[in-house]
C-alpha cells in the first residue's frame, strides 16, 4: 500500500510519541544534595573468573535525582552485571543500594577506580578499592596433563550464490547458441540455392544438362520431356528478353519477340524466332493433343533449344551502368530484408522465452511476487534486506528489525521529570508504509500494586487518537516471548489522516506491553493492510523479541 505521504515526513511527529511521554522507562532514583555515599566489596581476594559484588550506598532526601555509574567504568575489572537498585525508605530519607558484578580473568593485584555519583546538582566520589586475583591451583597428581591439540582447519560453508549465477549463464549461453545456430549462422547453401544464384544463362545450360540425365526419353515420357524443355527456354526469355514469357501462350510470346525485333530492341534472327516457335508449338501438340514425335526429333529439339539460347545471349545488349546499379541495389535490399527477418525472429523468440519464463516463475512463486521482484516493492525490499538484531533501552529489549532503530529525545512534562525516565528507538513514521518503535519508561518509584497494564494500553491508544487516528479496532491477546517474558498483545486496524485533507488511510497495528514493578516496555508496529510482505515481517519481528528476565 502506497500512502503517498512521504513529502510530509518533516511535518509529522514520530508514531507513538504521545504514548511514550506516559510510558518510557529508565530507573532514576531521587536523592537530596546532602547525601552520604560509600562503597564496599564483598571480598578482596578472588580466583580468576570469580565474581565479586561491588556495592554503592547513597543516603539522601526523597527529592534529589541520583545517577549511578554505568558501563565499563570499573576497568581494569570487567563489569558482567548491573543489578537493580534497592530502595529503603527511612523517615524522610532514601537509602539507595546499587550493586555490580565484577570479575577479572588475569591474575594480579588490581585497583577498582574511583566512581562518580551524581546527586542532584552535586558530584560525589567513592573510594578506590584493591582486589587480589589469584591463579587457580591445579593438582597435577589427580588431573593428567595433555599436549595442546593442533589447529584443525574448519571448512567454511560458502554461499551457493555462484551456483545460481553459473546456472543462469549456462541457460543464457544455451539460448544464445541455439539462436545463433538456427537463425544467424551462415548456413551452407543447398543445391537449389546455389542454382538460384547462377546467372540465367548458366542456369539454363545446367537445366538442359539435368534434362539429358533424366530418363524421360528412355521411358517414352515425351509430355514430361517437352514440358521441361519449353520451361527452360521460357524461363531464360522471361529473365532476359520478355518478363511475361512464362504466362504467355505460344502465339503471344512469338508476337512479342517479333515486335522486339521490329522495334530494334533485340536483334533476334528470323531463324531463331522460327525455331523457338516450332519447338513451342510441337510441345503444345505433345502436351494437349497427345502427339508423339520420334525420339530422334525430341533430341534434335533439345539441341535446337541449346543453340538458340546461345544465339539469344549473343544478341543481348550489355547491361548499362544504371542497370548494374539497380542490380546491386536489389542485392543489397535482398540482404537487408534477410537480416531484418533474422532480427524479427530473434526478437520474437526472445519475447516468447521471456514470457514463458515469467509464466513459469508466476506459477511457482505467484504473479505478485514476480511483479514486485521486477518492478520493486518497499515492503519486499525490507523483508529481503539485511536485518539487524540489537538491544534497546534499559532493561534491554532484544529485537530483530529490517533497519536499525534510531534513538529520539522525548519531551517529558515538568511534573514528571524528577520521577520518570523515558527512552524511545524508532524506524519510520505514520507517513511510511512500515514503522516500528521500542519505548521504555522507568518510574522512580513503583506505583502501589504495580503498573496497571490496561491503563497503559488505553494511554497508548489515546496517543494514537491524539495524532489523528480514528475507527481504532482493538483486540487483546496474551503474548509470550521466546525466552518466556509475558505481556499483552494489542492489535487491530485504524484510520488516520496525516495530511489533514479528510482522506483517511487504513493501516494495521500491533502493540506489545510488558511490565515489571516500576518498568513499562512497549513495542509499537504499524504496517499496510493486505501486504503479504508486511505480514511476514511482523511474524519475524515478534518471534525475535526477548526481554531480560526480572531479577529475583
Amino acid at each position: 500500500m502506497n500512502y503517498e505521504l512521504r513529502v510530509m515526513k518533516a511535518k509529522s511527529s514520530v508514531f507513538g510519541l504521545p504514548c511514550s511521554v506516559f510510558f518510557l522507562v529508565f530507573v532514576l532514583c531521587s536523592l537530596f544534595s546532602n547525601a552520604q555515599v560509600k562503597s564496599t566489596i564483598d571480598s578482596t581476594s578472588i580466583k580468576i573468573g570469580e565474581q565479586i559484588t561491588y556495592k554503592i550506598e547513597v543516603e539522601t532526601d526523597t527529592t534529589s535525582l541520583v545517577v549511578f555509574p554505568e558501563g565499563q567504568t570499573f576497568s581494569p575489572l570487567e563489569m558482567i552485571e548491573s543489578y537493580k537498585i534497592d530502595t529503603v525508605k527511612t523517615n524522610d530519607k532514601y537509602n539507595l543500594i546499587k550493586k555490580y558484578g565484577l570479575t577479572q580473568f588475569d591474575s594480579g593485584a588490581y585497583t577498582i577506580p574511583i566512581q562518580k555519583i551524581l546527586v542532584g546538582d552535586k558530584t560525589f566520589f567513592t573510594d578506590s578499592l584493591k582486589v587480589e586475583v589469584n591463579n587457580v591451583v591445579i593438582d597435577t597428581t589427580k588431573q593428567g596433563l595433555y599436549d595442546i591439540k593442533p589447529i584443525i582447519a574448519v571448512k567454511k560453508k560458502g554461499s551457493n550464490w555462484w551456483k545460481y549465477v553459473l546456472l543462469t549463464l549456462l541457460i543464457i549461453g544455451a539460448i544464445a547458441f541455439l539462436m545463433y545456430w538456427f537463425i544467424w549462422r551462415q548456413k551452407p547453401l543447398t543445391e537449389a540455392e546455389k542454382i538460384a544464384l547462377l546467372p540465367p544463362y548458366d542456369r539454363a545450360k545446367l537445366a538442359l544438362k539435368k534434362l539429358d540425365e533424366s530418363h524421360y526419353l528412355e521411358q517414352s515420357e515425351l509430355k514430361e520431356y517437352y514440358s521441361e524443355l519449353t520451361l527452360i527456354i521460357r524461363k531464360y526469355l522471361d529473365e532476359k528478353v520478355y518478363d511475361h514469357s512464362l504466362e504467355s501462350t505460344t502465339d503471344e510470346l512469338i508476337s512479342r519477340l517479333q515486335l522486339l525485333k521490329e522495334g530494334n530492341q533485340i536483334d533476334l534472327s528470323k531463324e531463331t524466332i522460327k525455331n523457338i516457335e516450332n519447338i513451342l508449338k510441337r510441345a503444345d501438340l505433345v502436351k494437349f493433343a497427345k502427339s508423339a514425335p520420334d525420339i530422334a526429333l525430341a533430341e534434335l529439339d533439345r539441341k535446337t533449344v541449346d543453340a538458340e539460347i546461345d544465339h539469344v545471349k549473343e544478341v543481348l545488349p550489355e547491361p548499362t551502368e544504371e542497370e548494374k546499379l539497380l542490380d546491386e541495389k536489389y542485392r543489397e535490399e535482398l540482404a537487408s530484408k534477410k537480416k531484418r527477418r533474422k532480427i524479427i525472429i530473434t526478437v520474437v523468440v526472445g519475447v516468447l522465452l521471456l514470457i514463458m519464463t515469467l509464466v513459469g516463475f508466476s506459477l511457482k512463486y505467484g504473479f505478485n511476487y514476480v511483479k514486485d521482484t521486477i518492478i520493486g516493492h518497499d515492503s519486499k525490499e525490507l523483508l529481503e534486506g539485511e536485518w539487524v538484531t540489537s538491544q534497546y533501552g534499559v532493561p534491554p529489549v532484544t529485537i530483530t528489525t529490517p533497519k536499525v532503530l534510531k534513538r529520539i529525545e522525548l519531551p517529558i512534562p515538568d511534573n514528571y521529570k524528577a520521577s520518570v525516565s523515558m527512552s524511545s528507538f524508532v524506524y519510520g513514521t505514520l507517513l511510511d508504509e512500515f514503522s516500528i518503535a521500542v519505548n521504555t519508561t522507568t518510574l522512580g518509584q513503583a506505583p502501589e500494586g504495580g503498573i496497571d497494564i490496561e491503563k497503559a494500553i488505553e494511554g497508548s491508544l489515546k496517543g494514537m487518537e491524539s495524532q489523528g487516528a480514528k475507527d481504532i479496532v482493538k483486540l487483546n491477546d496474551k503474548f509470550t516471548t521466546p525466552n518466556g517474558a509475558e505481556g499483552i498483545k494489542t492489535y487491530g486496524s485504524l484510520k488516520f489522516d496525516v495530511l489533514k485533507t479528510g482522506n483517511f488511510v487504513e493501516a494495521n497495528y500491533v502493540m506489545l506491553h510488558f511490565t515489571s514493578e516500576n518498568v513499562l516496555q512497549q513495542i509499537v508496529i504499524t504496517y499496510p493492510v493486505n501486504d503479504v510482505y508486511a505480514d511476514q515481517m511482523i511474524e519475524r519481528i515478534l518471534n525475535s523479541i526477548e526481554l531480560k528476565p526480572d531479577e529475583e
